[in-house]
């Protein structure tokens, strides 16, 4: 049996932020709907390098399948990638594998477009102004998912290393700066550190402001302080946040409801409350987006297209498959 990869520079060809908040939208509500089973992912410590490895399987609506991810914090002061990740999508009705693909643009892109939705929701049309604490991959990914969904004319950025911050500030149009000055009058505000403790301070927060926060660090760590999580909660799962969310479990946080409900129009939350979205990332979410990039491959319907014979090579495999998404990128031999 020769499984297609699908490696990290073909799925940044084919996968688009606004093909995928749409999806995210459909996954949250589906999960909340009870339409997707789904266990809480199994994370073992790798303590001696500081970094956690887990699995995360799911069967959905639009897939069946598991990503592996491995999320090593300490990789930022390397220069390297703090999450990677492997997502392998099986047939439903036979089980047989139909692709792997590179799961680290996947998450950093559904982790946005995730969020995207939740201010899409519940944030008044006319915010303008938006807080980012931290400068890393998240931050620009979630830059991006939510020019779709909101002008933001006013831009504050937050990093430990006031270099990076400026950076992606310069790059975004924004303006780096503390992080209580970040946040002070900020309309959204989006926590995306790898912190074990808070960077964010709930007396800095105005009436009414929108919280997220991305920046999962361990179900004993929190970057959101007891203040912030004292507001509305809104968590992905209610499952999977009690049993690894830092931020409600270390402050006995009160969730209101998932996003999926939210969304669903089963739950609500009152326009004129500060509101706190704790995102920790599903499999289904990462499930629903490599789905649409075998979509965008041709490569969702394994059990009626037989992949051609490939002798080892899967990428020989994509190449074969009608599709001319490849037009332009380098060819593996």
């Amino acid at each position: 049996m020769n499984v297609p990869y699908i490696d990290h520079d073909t799925i940044a060809g084919v996968l688009r932020m606004r093909d995928l908040v749409p999806r995210m939208r459909e996954a949250m509500i589906d999960y909340s709907a009870g339409r997707t089973r789904q266990p809480p992912r199994r994370i073992m410590e790798v303590r001696e390098h500081g970094g956690f490895f887990g699995g995360m399987p799911a069967v959905s609506p639009a897939a069946m399948g598991a990503k592996l991810v491995a999320f090593y914090p300490r990789n930022a002061d390397k220069g390297l990638e703090t999450h990677m990740a492997l997502i392998a999508l099986l047939d439903r009705a036979t089980g047989r594998p139909l692709v792997t693909m590179d799961g680290g643009l996947i998450t950093r892109m559904r982790t946005a477009a995730v969020t995207a939705t939740f201010i899409d929701a519940v944030a008044d049309p006319g915010v303008s102004s938006l807080a980012i604490l931290g400068a890393g991959e998240q931050a620009e990914s979630h830059l991006e998912a939510l020019a779709l969904v909101r002008n933001f004319n006013d831009v504050r950025l937050w990093n430990r290393t006031p270099e990076r911050a400026a950076a992606l500030a310069e790059k975004a149009g924004g303006r780096a700066t503390d992080a209580e000055s970040a946040v002070r009058n900020a309309d959204v505000v989006i926590a995306t550190t790898a912190s074990n403790e808070p960077i964010l301070d709930g007396s800095w927060l105005k009436p009414g402001a929108k919280v997220v926060s991305v920046g999962w660090s361990g179900a004993d760590g929190s970057e959101l302080d007891a203040a912030t999580m004292a507001n509305t909660v809104i968590v992905d799962s209610r499952e999977g946040a009690l049993v690894e969310s830092g931020n409600v479990r270390r402050w006995d946080a009160v969730i209101h409801a998932e996003l999926g409900e939210i969304l669903g129009k089963t739950a609500a939350v009152n326009a004129a409350d500060t509101v706190v979205f704790d995102s920790i990332g599903m499999a289904c979410q990462d499930l629903a987006a490599a789905s649409l990039v075998a979509e965008k491959l041709d490569l969702r319907e394994p059990t009626q297209k037989r992949f051609p014979a490939t002798a080892g090579n899967p990428w020989k495999c994509l190449e074969n498959c009608k599709s001319n998404v490849f037009e332009g990128f380098p060819k593996r031999g």
